[in-house]
């Protein structure tokens, strides 16, 4: 993954005119259901943040262009939920992620416009939730008021980070060899929290509920 990560930052800090699209790209990929988990944008935006810090990119082209894809992504797992409907929870690939599922409907019931919103902040949920709205018929407009709120929020919560990091590391104008491998396990790291934080939010929604019920 750090090679991954190191070879992606080498590119488009040699082609930053192509950074902004890259970045939307892999953004809205990470946003779509099931592909969204194939897809290491996290870790890829924290990276960026770190190469805004030495000024090697231009966070004016970074994040229209992250914003957007985090918006258009949400959005087109939105409108597939509407137009298929509940039944693709019972299709391949979804049906093998069964309680993965469960749990983002869960959190979706729980706290309706609100888990678009702090969805995406979760890992575990992040590419699902939207999905699941658009099966439940939620308003269009909460929606998008939510998507678009979130999407404003998150990506420059994904570059501080990096941003954080390269900065403690001094003026770095070329991220590389043992500079890469200190960010890198500085992403994984930051990863691995944020996963283990979503995962304890979506565990203790079933025993809230049942306390309730009782």
């Amino acid at each position: 993954m750090e090679s991954l990560i190191a070879q992606v930052g080498d590119f488009i800090s040699a082609n930053q005119i192509w950074a902004g699209p890259i970045l939307g790209l892999i953004v809205f990929g990470e946003s779509l259901a099931i592909v969204g988990l194939l897809v290491p944008a996290t870790a890829l935006m924290l990276v960026t943040g770190g190469l805004i810090a030495t000024g090697t990119l231009d966070p004016w082209i970074v994040l229209p262009w992250s914003i957007g894809g985090a918006i258009v992504g949400d959005a087109v797992s939105y409108y597939a939920g509407r137009w298929l409907g509940p039944s693709i929870m019972r299709r391949w690939p979804l049906n093998r992620h069964r309680h993965s599922v469960a749990r983002a409907r869960l959190f979706f019931r729980r706290y309706g416009t609100a888990s678009i919103f702090f969805g995406r902040f979760l890992g575990p949920i992040r590419s699902t939730i939207p999905l699941v709205a658009g099966t439940m018929l939620m308003s269009n407009r909460k929606f998008q008021f939510a998507n678009i709120s979130s999407a404003l929020i998150w990506v420059p919560v994904m570059l501080a980070p990096g941003y954080a990091t390269a900065k403690g590391l001094g003026d770095l104008h070329s991220l590389h060899d043992s500079s890469w491998v200190v960010l890198g396990l500085g992403i994984v790291l930051a990863t691995v929290v944020a996963t283990w934080i979503g995962f304890r939010v979506l565990r203790g929604q079933p025993r809230r509920r049942g306390r309730h019920a009782a």
